[in-house]
């Protein structure tokens, strides 16, 4: 009965372990797939990454000047908006270049008015209200900036200024490598704009940013030939 006993588990204890291993092969398998579906899925956004920004920047290259006495007149001047300040309280040297440069053209001629587009979702971050100080500083008066205080995103800032503002004829204020995207929905709004590139900052002071705008550049895409977001309509300052 032992001898018995002992020849009846052998078996039962052979199948496990070959389930086991079953199992096992099958987990490596499945790892495997989701590794090689993971890689190619990497592969192909980085694909799609690479082409949008391509597309952008091949479409708006010859809307952007560098040289102020190239720079076409324009009644108006969008200034799109970031903050004033970076981590740690320091001046962001994008707000700095940037309002330095919409100075410039307004005390050039180069525009007469400007829309000073940003956020403001709270009474305790304005952008507006900050880039409207700065320029006050910096020699240009009061009646010659309008505030837009609903310029959430890049998208919002240039649909407001065509919907909300009604102007169809501006030149795009901000750093080259925002304008490429500002210009691109301005020209699929049936905006005419042009834009000038302030001074960039060194290399390596924000690579974060940098590598928020290649990923911008895919998704304004997205918001102009398929999702159609509505910016706001209203423009009252939070307080």
């Amino acid at each position: 009965m032992k001898r018995q006993g002992m020849t009846t588990a052998r078996p039962t204890t052979d199948r496990v372990a070959a389930r086991r291993r079953l199992s096992r092969r099958l987990t490596v398998r499945q790892v495997k797939r989701v590794v090689k579906g993971g890689l190619w899925g990497m592969f192909v956004g980085v694909l799609v990454v690479l082409a949008s920004n391509w597309w952008v920047i091949y479409n708006t290259k010859s809307q952007i000047y560098f040289n102020i006495h190239q720079l076409p007149t324009n009644d108006v001047g969008l200034v799109l908006g970031t903050s004033k300040y970076v981590k740690g309280g320091k001046e962001n040297l994008f707000f700095k270049y940037r309002m330095e440069a919409t100075a410039l053209l307004w005390k050039e001629g180069k525009v007469k008015y400007l829309i000073l587009s940003g956020n403001n979702d709270s009474a305790f971050y304005n952008e507006p209200e900050d880039m409207e100080k700065a320029l006050l500083k910096l020699g240009v008066p009061a009646d010659a900036m309008i505030p837009d205080y609903a310029g959430y995103r890049t998208f919002d800032s240039v649909l407001r200024c065509k919907e909300v503002f009604r102007q169809h004829h501006i030149t795009i204020i901000s750093q080259n490598f925002h304008n490429i995207r500002a210009l691109y929905i301005g020209n699929h709004e049936g905006i005419n704009a042009v834009a000038f590139a302030a001074q960039d900052v060194p290399d390596g002071y924000s690579w974060k940013t940098l590598l928020r705008e290649y990923l911008a550049r895919p998704l304004a895409l997205l918001d102009v030939h398929v999702l159609r977001p509505q910016p706001e309509a209203g423009n009252k300052p939070i307080k």
